[in-house]
Formats: structure tokens, sequence, C-alpha cells
């Protein structure tokens, strides 16, 4: 596996995984809305630095074991991290459904929110972080 760890916390990593080549997000837990930012701008930070139209790379939010999204961490990721990561080149949002009824009501609460605001970044649900990394893999194909 060519998985590089970005960022590790006792309440999530993120890694670059350059076989995708993606990011990904894997949430263990409950993140306060300091560490949630903290840790998703670390890996926003990365995709903007590595993503290039001729090398696209894709992002996986992998929040099987994710709890509640604070309510000012929702607003940040509307108002800071989707337009950053659109303007850097993400088109696609590839999610490992969440496991626990706090991380699937703060994944849909984002999805819903993304789908009123910025219908050019697209969701694909899987089971399976393989799944969505073959996704990720078929979509950065397909471009």
């Amino acid at each position: 596996m060519s998985e590089q760890i970005i960022l590790a916390t006792p309440y999530g990593t993120a890694l670059a995984d350059d076989s995708v080549p993606c990011v990904i997000t894997q949430w263990h837990g409950f993140a306060n809305k300091t560490e949630f930012i903290a840790l998703q701008g670390a890996a926003l930070q990365y995709f903007e630095q590595h993503f290039a139209p001729s090398h696209p790379w894709s992002w996986i939010g992998d929040v099987r074991h994710m709890g509640a999204i604070p309510e000012e961490a929702q607003r940040w990721l509307q108002d800071d991290f989707n337009p950053r990561a659109l303007a850097a080149g993400l088109r696609v949002v590839h999610v490992v459904l969440a496991e626990s009824i706090f991380g699937k009501i703060a994944t849909q609460r984002y999805v819903q929110q993304t789908s009123n605001k910025v219908a050019e970044l697209g969701i694909s649900y899987y089971s399976s972080l393989e799944e969505a990394k073959a996704g990720a893999q078929q979509e950065l194909q397909a471009r």
C-alpha cells in the first residue's frame, strides 16, 4: 500500500494514497470544532499542493466511525472547505458510509447543505474503503 500519513490524531487520520491518487480522511470518533478543522484542513492543504490538471487527485471521506460534526465545523465545511476544494480541482467526494447514527446525520447534513449550494461537487457512497478507492480511480480516469 502506498498510503502516507499527513496527520494522525486520536480522533482521525489524514492520509495520501498516491496509487489512486487521493486524500483520505478517516474519522475515529468525535472531534470538536478545532480538531475537525485541523484534520480536514491539513488534508485540504495537501490536496491543494498535489492536485494538478495533468495529475488530478480525488478525495475519500471514511466516516464509518465519525461522531457528530459541531455546528461551527459544518459552517467551515460550507464556507471555507468546499470553495477551496473546488478551486483546487475537487469534483467528487467519495464517502465510506457511517456506521453510527451521529456520523450518518452529520454526513447527511453535509451532503444536503453541499447539494443546495455547490452543484459542481458530487458525492458518491461506498460500503468499504476499498470500494471508495476503486470509485475514485474510475472517477479520475473518466476526467
